[in-house]
């Protein structure tokens, strides 16, 4: 009976210590543990794994707007009403500038700024699709330049290893932070196919171009934050190539995504604040101008 238990002990480790290419039954001793710490550590790995893909697909997917499209074209039916409005305008400038060649030439400046607006705005669409598209893949460039297991737990060292179990679960929060960042980012951006051809409107109506220059700073901010942060993570990845940064890699990784965190909450936030603030307190000044503008 003996013998037999003993049978089907073998029967069973076999298989368990020949799944990988190392193990055999002559390393048996020490194949078991480096299973069993391989065990551990892919449980470690599991919750932070689709947290990972799902801050990658948030970063390197291109964005889909084709859900406020049908939005788009209603601000650019209502902004189209405007271009008659503003021809004849250009126009009665043209005819009523008399000799000054200042305001015929101001007039015809006029007349070419929105003829290139009306331009901008119909293709507004596109041109945004094509942004997303080209940061879409810089980012994905980038991406593809990091090693995967950076991202993950691993047994570096004994150091890194103490530090990887006591930090694991701050790792983990911390990814959450950045993908609920990341995915108000992608709202953002998504809308913002909306607000563009307000922006290119604004821009080339002299006494609203600091409006439209408002929009354009905030959305680009936004389109183009995925690829600095995913050169913050190249960086950090590369740290961990030192020796010295190696000991400590769960840090970095927190490091990494605290950066990343950091920034976007500036960007998206404190300064849109502070640049949306500044606009408003010439509020008073730029209606003044428009009076005196059409003067």
């Amino acid at each position: 009976m003996k013998k037999l238990s003993i049978v089907l002990g073998l029967f069973i480790l076999v298989p368990l210590v020949s799944a990988g290419d190392s193990c055999s039954l002559l390393n048996l001793g020490s194949c078991l543990p480096q299973k069993l710490f391989n065990f551990f550590i892919g449980i470690l790995n599991a919750p932070i794994i689709p947290l990972l893909n799902l801050t990658k697909t948030l970063l390197v997917d291109p964005i889909r707007i084709d859900l406020f499209l049908p939005l788009w074209g209603i601000i650019l039916y209502i902004l189209s009403m405007f271009y008659g409005i503003l021809m004849i305008y250009s126009g009665f400038n043209f005819m009523f500038s008399g000799h000054s060649a200042i305001k015929r030439a101001k007039a015809k400046e006029w007349f070419v700024n929105i003829f290139i607006m009306i331009v901008l705005i119909q293709a507004s669409y596109f041109l945004y699709a094509l942004t997303l598209d080209v940061q879409s893949l810089m980012t994905a460039g980038i991406i593809n330049l990091i090693d995967d297991k950076f991202f993950l737990i691993t047994a570096d060292n004994f150091v890194n290893l103490g530090l990887q179990f006591l930090f694991a679960l701050f790792y983990a929060f911390t990814i959450i932070i950045t993908i609920f960042l990341l995915a108000f980012r992608y709202i953002i951006v998504a809308a913002g196919v909306v607000f563009i051809p307000i922006g290119i409107f604004c821009y080339f109506i002299s006494p609203l171009k600091e409006y439209g220059r408002l929009i354009f700073n905030f959305l680009g901010t936004n389109i183009f934050l995925g690829f600095f942060i995913s050169l913050i993570f190249l960086v950090c990845s590369q740290l961990t190539t030192i020796s010295t940064f190696k000991e400590f890699k769960i840090l970095v990784m927190i490091s990494a995504f605290g950066i990343a965190n950091l920034l976007m909450i500036y960007l998206m936030f404190f300064s849109a604040i502070k640049s949306a603030t500044k606009t408003i307190d010439g509020g008073a000044a730029t209606f003044a101008s428009i009076a005196k503008y059409f003067v």
